[in-house]
């Protein structure tokens, strides 16, 4: 019996025609860039390795770990943890996600009644938009001030006009770095009410040391999401959030089973054994960024913006050529100009540990003479 003949191209783009969504096809993957043999700043990992004493601790514990057998589903120790060692409220639960995209995607997918919006500052972390679309949902971004502050009136106009069901503050902001007002953040969740959810994204927390997660109890309709990616656990794809009871176990529906495998369990169980080693490596990350800014600073046409997390915002004459001098150098920060009109000419840098900070101040000094 002869082969069946293969579909042509043609013939595969009508399928694809037929049975994905417009708005999917409208879209472009989320790209990472290789960062093979680069100094890679472009992400906001945290450079620092486990002390080598733990990491033999950590190789012994997850060889005890059972790989044949699935996880636990409720993750119940590993939650019991996550509160006791980071600041949840007592009284309040988390949800797990596999990192903070899973996350954003389960609130995304729950909230998607017909009709329902999301709103958020922009520019901002782009999952917000992106899960928005992926499930359906209507995205209203409302842009930032110049000096990259809530546009406070415009926000509160947004609330009244759209009513959505989702509002997303990132504190501190992606990829903006700064820390939004304390008070625009209360207005905005007052202005919600019982309307939609409000959800703060802690991502960068420890290195703001600011959080609304000890106010869980005064807003009824907000809810606080963390990951542990910046903390300095990206490789497991570890985030929580936290939020009503009533709440979580709505989004909890839309959860998939094992959603976080048993290797990502047991190193987050056992490095919040020792989170203090962590807080160290945050203290020592924050001490850095002060000493990288100055730095910055003293380079001529380079203007850095406050930041209260673990990168750097940086604005020049032509980001477009000063990010392809630095890649020729094989360096890797995020141009990130292109992204919004307010972003005109800026560049994304992680701080890193001193040798890395010399490293990119080189850089960056070469790629900026004429």
């Amino acid at each position: 019996m002869s082969d069946p003949a293969k579909p042509t191209g043609g013939e595969t783009m009508a399928l694809v025609e037929k049975i994905i969504r417009p708005e999917i096809r409208e879209l472009s993957a989320y790209h990472v860039p290789s960062s093979d043999g680069f100094l890679k700043l472009d992400a906001m990992e945290n450079p620092y390795r486990l002390p080598g004493a733990l990491a033999q601790q950590l190789a012994q514990r997850l060889a005890a770990v059972a790989l044949n057998r699935y996880p636990t589903p409720s993750y119940t120790g590993l939650k019991r943890e996550i509160c006791a060692r980071l600041g949840v409220p007592a009284g309040f639960d988390i949800l797990l996600g596999n990192g903070s995209d899973e996350l954003i995607s389960m609130v995304s997918v729950a909230c998607a009644r017909p009709g329902a919006k999301v709103l958020a500052p922009v520019p901002g972390f782009v999952m917000y938009a992106m899960s928005a679309r992926l499930a359906g949902l209507d995205f209203i971004g409302v842009p930032l001030q110049p000096d990259f502050s809530l546009n406070l009136p415009a926000m509160l106009a947004a609330v009244r006009e759209h009513r959505p069901a989702i509002t997303w503050l990132a504190y501190p902001n992606n990829p903006t770095a700064n820390l939004f007002a304390e008070r625009d953040l209360l207005d905005i969740l007052e202005a919600v009410g019982n309307e939609g959810l409000v959800v703060i994204d802690e991502a960068y927390q420890p290195f703001a040391q600011a959080s609304f997660m000890g106010r869980l109890a005064e807003f009824p309709n907000m809810a606080v999401m963390r990951t542990v990616s910046k903390l300095g656990l990206a490789g497991i794809r570890l985030g929580y959030m936290s939020a009503s009871s009533a709440l979580l176990a709505e989004f909890d529906k839309v959860r998939p089973p094992y959603n976080i495998n048993v290797l990502t369990e047991a190193v987050a169980g056992f490095v919040l054994e020792h989170v203090d080693v962590l807080d160290q490596q945050a203290a020592a990350l924050r001490a850095e960024r002060s000493k990288l800014a100055a730095a910055l600073a003293q380079l001529p046409g380079v203007t850095v913006l406050p930041s209260a997390a673990n990168f750097l915002l940086l604005r020049v004459a032509d980001a477009d050529q000063v990010f392809a001098r630095l890649l020729a150098r094989k360096v890797l920060i995020k141009n990130v100009g292109k992204m919004h009109a307010l972003l005109a000419n800026c560049l994304r840098v992680t701080v890193s540990t001193p040798d890395e900070n010399q490293l990119f101040l080189d850089a960056l000094r070469a790629s900026l003479a004429p």
